[in-house]
């Protein structure tokens, strides 16, 4: 049934284009990064790390300011923000949160495949292999999981898989090169076979840096010592209050409290490896340009979340902080601007519809993300008039007009923080106890209730305790709160 429906897309293609060649349409380059704060880029404001790459990218496309994951409903970010991404739809519409991408929720590279797109794949797949083989038509140097693990050596001696057309992928081989380059390698060798392609190409960088373990600096890229590093303005040796989640794996790396000692090697770690796999988005770049496809390709270079690495007290991004769920997205695209940004709300889903508005082609109708497009080309001026976000069953929040509202339930127990995000972007002073600011917290609540309804939130702001036990779900109860489309 997929393959008749595979045939009837691509005839319904070529009729619409009416004998206009594939090859017409513009190439996407497609970076992602891993766990990469949007304040932790050179270009950015950071002047303590390099990435000239990066920077280079900023400077040849539209930057998007206010851009953010929706949310998680488990502690491994990742796995639901890449799933967003694929499929274009927000974290309460897709499976199992991220886990598993069933059949009906088409993804990006899988529509482009019905539309004469050679698609290839290379580095983190953090969802099942059914859906990379529907959405890939090549792919190597493939990670399959949310992270390397400490016990292989990590991203030294990365666990991976070569393209398995069985679906299957039974046989991982360990790399012998750091995990950066190991995918740089696989999309270069792909890109050196495009030079006189007649079909265009979809080709998705997961990259796994800059997420731990940071256990060794590969030899390229700059090296920091922490001796040198300042540490953000707003650390904290401790969160102020439990925020839920902090005992999860990535709080549990350092003890409490935090040291300043402790916190500088941490940067300086996370710094190094943000240096390295810039280095290996400069090899990818300069491949794409000696390929003679660079003025006919899309460039879309995002982070799937950041990290907190020591601000509020905290390491992880199991939280609404602005440093965990706000994140760098560009987009270069011939014809378009460069070296511009776009100040408007956006989550990543609505990079898929994006595309599509791009090339001209229509999105799939499981897609619920908005094309930023009309603001890209100016003929709008915003996007998105607020942003729903959400962590598990014990933290929710809203953005808009530059405030944030965040709201926790731990146990039946609740707390609740409002920052002036254009006065105080390092989200220090809560001025949710302050009567001055009642009305507007009251009002920001209100408005984030409708928005838990309209996405068919499981929690409920009302109750005692949001999900009718006290405390945060387990992995298990999230999955069971899902029903299929």
């Amino acid at each position: 049934m997929r393959k008749l429906l595979f045939s009837i897309g691509t005839l319904l293609y070529t009729v619409t284009c009416m004998g206009t060649s594939k090859k017409e349409l513009p190439n996407i380059l497609f970076l992602l990064v891993d766990d990469m704060q949007r304040t932790c880029i050179h270009h950015n404001g950071c002047e303590q790390v390099s990435t000239p790459n990066i920077d280079r990218i900023y400077q040849n496309g539209i930057s998007f300011h206010s851009t953010y994951t929706n949310g998680s409903l488990g502690g491994a970010l990742s796995m639901p923000s890449r799933a967003m991404i694929m499929t274009g739809r927000g974290v309460f519409q897709i499976v199992k949160d991220g886990q598993v991408i069933p059949e009906q929720h088409v993804t990006l590279p899988e529509l482009l495949r019905q539309h004469g797109y050679i698609t290839f794949g290379t580095g983190k797949w953090h969802s099942d292999f059914a859906s990379f083989n529907r959405s890939f038509s090549n792919g190597e140097n493939i990670f399959f999981g949310g992270m390397h693990t400490y016990e292989t050596n990590g991203h030294v001696e990365p666990r991976l898989n070569h393209y398995d057309s069985s679906g299957k992928y039974r046989e991982k081989f360990t790399g012998d090169k750091f995990s950066s380059e190991m995918f740089a390698d696989a999309v270069i060798a792909f890109l050196k076979k495009q030079k006189n392609g007649k079909q265009p190409f979809f080709a998705y960088v997961a990259f796994t840096s800059p997420h731990d373990p940071r256990l060794k600096h590969p030899d390229y890229g700059k090296h920091y010592e922490a001796d040198t590093i300042t540490l953000p303005i707003n650390f904290l040796p401790r969160h102020p209050f439990d925020t839920g989640d902090m005992n999860v794996r990535d709080e549990i790396l350092r003890p409490v409290p935090r040291t300043e000692e402790a916190i500088k090697k941490e940067i300086a770690d996370y710094y190094g490896m943000i240096s390295e796999v810039d280095t290996q988005i400069g090899r990818v770049l300069q491949a794409l340009q000696e390929s003679g496809q660079l003025d006919n390709t899309i460039l879309v270079f995002a982070s799937d979340n950041g990290l907190a690495v020591g601000q509020h007290g905290l390491l992880g991004k199991q939280n609404l902080y602005d440093h965990s769920v706000r994140i760098p997205l560009i987009i270069s695209a011939p014809g378009m601007e460069k070296g511009t940004q776009r100040n408007v709300y956006c989550y990543l889903s609505d990079v898929y519809p994006t595309l599509c508005d791009l090339i001209g082609i229509r999105p799939s109708s499981s897609v619920t993300g908005k094309s930023l497009l009309p603001v890209m080309k100016k003929e709008e001026n915003t996007h998105r008039d607020h942003l729903f976000l959400a962590y598990n069953s014990i933290q929710r929040g809203l953005v808009k007009d530059g405030w944030k509202y965040i709201i926790y339930n731990i146990k039946g127990e609740k707390k609740e923080q409002l920052f002036n995000l254009n006065e105080d972007p390092w989200e220090m002073v809560n001025l949710a106890e302050m009567p001055a600011y009642a009305f507007l917290k009251n009002a920001y609540k209100r408005l984030l209730k409708e928005e838990m309804k309209k996405n068919n939130d499981f929690c409920n702001l009302d109750d005692f305790y949001w999900w009718g036990k006290p405390g945060m779900i387990s992995w298990d109860e999230s999955l069971k709160l899902y029903v299929e489309p």
